[in-house]
């Protein structure tokens, strides 16, 4: 027998538009917004262990993040909205790892998961790494947006998200109460409300 052929691993995922993006070195031109709102409505925030007939998903969960970075940041600048919109989207190829998971993996996880969003970033006419003030402010509403949905969705009382995400602060109360009536949707609606959402940051 001949010496057996050592075959390289696919690093690849075909998306439902055709593309081919290759994980370990993504392009700019293999990413698509459709294949996007398509995968993150069909991620499940909190590993599924939320209440409701329907997964939270990541799709819900980046809208409610642009929504708080604009009421953090009232003249917030369109592009950046847009920027807060699109901070999980790699998560439309590698899911939703729980923090504790991340941290289990180390760094190497990190820039990995970087690399998918800098070609997310060009692609959408974005810098590649964000202003420290953006990223920090995108932070800032991620933290807040974790703390409302693991009040009202994954069972965290007041205290233990406290603790975790830190409690929202700088929001009026009124607005806190709307952006905390949360309600898990179906895929093709959290996919449609997405994708609505991009069209009008574009």
């Amino acid at each position: 027998m001949g010496a057996a052929r050592t075959k390289t691993p696919r690093a690849w995922q075909r998306m439902l538009s055709g593309r081919r993006l290759d994980l370990l070195d993504p392009s700019p031109l293999d990413v698509e917004i459709t294949d996007i709102a398509h995968g993150l409505a069909r991620v499940a925030r909190w590993n599924g262990q939320t209440r409701g007939a329907h997964a939270f998903t990541v799709a819900q969960h980046c809208l409610l993040v642009e929504a708080l970075a604009s009421q953090f940041a009232a003249t917030l600048d369109r592009r950046w909205r847009l920027a807060a919109l699109l901070h999980d989207a790699p998560e439309y190829v590698i899911g939703d790892l729980i923090s504790p998971f991340k941290a289990a993996i180390g760094l190497d996880y990190k820039a990995f998961e970087e690399r998918l969003l800098a070609a997310v970033h060009l692609r959408f006419g974005l810098p590649a790494r964000l202003p420290e003030r953006i990223s920090a402010l995108i932070k800032r509403a991620d933290r807040a947006a974790a703390f409302i949905e693991a009040t009202q969705l994954a069972g965290f009382d007041d205290r233990e998200a406290a603790r975790y995400f830190s409690r929202p602060r700088g929001l009026p109360a009124d607005v806190l109460r709307r952006l905390s009536d949360l309600k898990p949707v179906p895929t093709a609606e959290a996919e449609r409300r997405y994708l609505a959402k991009f069209r009008q940051l574009q």
